[in-house]
């Protein structure tokens, strides 16, 4: 009789085991699951950060490219001021010398 009475308090005790480990195994399947959808996260935060890195590339580029064009501009203002202020020093000569010439 002490036979029959082991059987169902082993059987009780082998259900509770199973149970734990099923539910420990639930709770690392839903941990798992987390750090998988948090890595899936990771990755889309990361491929828009690289994105967002190409188009501000692509900005500074364009950018360096228009200050290059701007800096030929100016240079070329400059030469036709400087050529501006010879012709106004060479048309002051001239006019002096026709005043010089009228008198």
């Amino acid at each position: 009789m002490a036979s029959s009475e082991t059987q169902p308090r082993f059987g009780q005790s082998v259900k509770g085991l199973l149970s734990d480990k099923v539910t420990s195994c639930s709770g690392d399947v839903i941990a798992l699951t987390r750090q998988v959808l948090k890595g899936s996260r990771s990755q889309e935060l990361l491929s828009q950060a690289a994105r967002n890195m190409v188009i501000q590339e692509d900005t500074i580029l364009h950018s360096e490219d228009s200050l290059r064009k701007m800096s030929i501009i100016t240079t070329h203002l400059q030469y036709q001021q400087e050529a501006i202020q010879k012709n106004v020093e060479h048309s002051k000569n001239l006019q002096d010398q026709l005043r010089h010439l009228m008198k």
